[in-house]
């Protein structure tokens, strides 16, 4: 179900994952928020603009329904810091990792060691995330250019749920960005925005 009423002072925040190893987890700062605006005027959500900052190892990960993971580096989790996040996620929690460019090699081994028995699957183009209020017939669509290679919907699934969503060669959250970081036409711009409202609405729905 989708929560809360934009009438009422906003009860959710979003949260941005701050992990070790060096690279950059706050990139894209304007992304979240405006994530969050555009899911409270087409969703009728109430999340707050204001995306709250959250470590891997810390308990209040699991304050968070939606947590969003960014970067073009390395990725570095504890033992510790895996075994929480694989808690957080078992629990009911969701990750979105998306890769900023650069970050494959190394999400992709963080992950591995959250959950040695998974391995990421690429999501059907008929899969429900696809659609939710706006359809993309074709899967997760593609916003920045890096490699030319297409945009790639992966997924972690636990028992039948699927707690991890992994956007690669797309860029979501440069695409949410302000248009003056990136300077995106604004069809682009709102596509990101309708995937990423597609995400809020499927980790609220199930």
């Amino acid at each position: 179900m989708i929560v809360g009423f934009s009438s009422n002072p906003p009860s959710l925040k979003i949260g941005l994952l701050k992990y070790n190893g060096g690279g950059d987890w706050y990139a894209n700062p304007t992304s979240l928020p405006n994530l969050a605006a555009f899911a409270n005027k087409y969703l009728n959500t109430n999340l707050s603009t204001d995306n709250g900052v959250v470590e891997v190892g810390s308990v209040e990960l699991f304050d968070y329904p939606f947590v969003h993971m960014t970067g073009h580096g390395n990725v570095v989790f504890s033992d510790a810091e895996a075994e929480n996040l694989r808690n957080y996620l078992i629990a009911g929690g969701f990750l979105h990792i998306d890769d900023n460019y650069g970050m494959d090699p190394y999400v992709r081994v963080a992950m591995k060691k959250v959950f040695p028995e998974l391995n990421f699957v690429e999501l059907p183009t008929n899969h429900p995330i696809y659609r939710q209020k706006f359809t993309f017939e074709h899967g997760l669509p593609k916003i920045h250019k890096h490699d030319d290679k297409p945009a790639q919907g992966f997924g972690l699934i636990y028992e039948g749920r699927l707690v991890v969503f992994y956007s690669y060669q797309c860029d979501l959250g440069d695409g949410w960005e302000d248009y003056e970081v990136h300077k995106d036409p604004e069809e682009v711009h709102i596509k990101a925005l309708k995937m990423g409202a597609n995400l809020l609405q499927y980790v609220f729905d199930h």
